[in-house]
């Protein structure tokens, strides 16, 4: 395994999702939608594994709330749906398994951990009805754009062999 280049395959996830956030995203309900997230997510599992693509969601996270982009709600639905998909594709080595893996992870347990997250630290004391539809929304949409890209680039040296030499 080459260390540098599996930190410098996450610093670019860490941009592209830092810097796609701040352009591409949409209100649902009371949350943001950020579709570029998810996607980084998807492609950093299928790519990295489980462990860089959380790793990577928790730095995007932590830029996007340090240049006032995010909200601290992007530490528990990213970094859960980013560990899912890793998991669910190296389970399954199908990457339509790590967009549901994203979707389960952030859509549906990472909006749930959401709400004792909001009361605590945010002081929003919401229903889980309140945060489940955009967290849905959200990981959907970038999930769809996170295989995408993935079949896109299905040929390259990045994909077929990310760690070696």
């Amino acid at each position: 395994m080459n260390n540098t280049r599996l930190l410098t395959t996450m610093a670019v996830f860490v941009a592209i999702g830092t810097i796609g956030s701040s352009l591409l995203w949409f209100p649902t309900g009371i949350a943001k939608a950020y579709p570029v997230q998810h996607a980084v997510n998807v492609m950093s599992a299928v790519i990295l594994g489980p462990i860089p693509a959380m790793a990577i969601a928790f730095m995007i996270g932590l830029l996007r709330n340090l240049l006032g982009l995010g909200t601290l709600l992007a530490f528990p639905g990213g970094m859960i749906g980013a560990l899912f998909a890793g998991f669910l594709y190296r389970w399954t080595k199908k990457k339509y398994m790590a967009a549901t893996g994203e979707i389960i992870g952030t859509g549906i347990i990472g909006s749930l951990l959401s709400v004792p997250y909001a009361n605590i630290l945010m002081g929003q004391s919401l229903g889980a009805i309140a945060f489940v539809p955009g967290f849905l929304v959200s990981s959907c949409t970038g999930a769809i754009i996170g295989l995408f890209v993935l079949s896109r680039i299905k040929h390259t040296q990045l994909v077929s062999n990310p760690l070696k030499n």
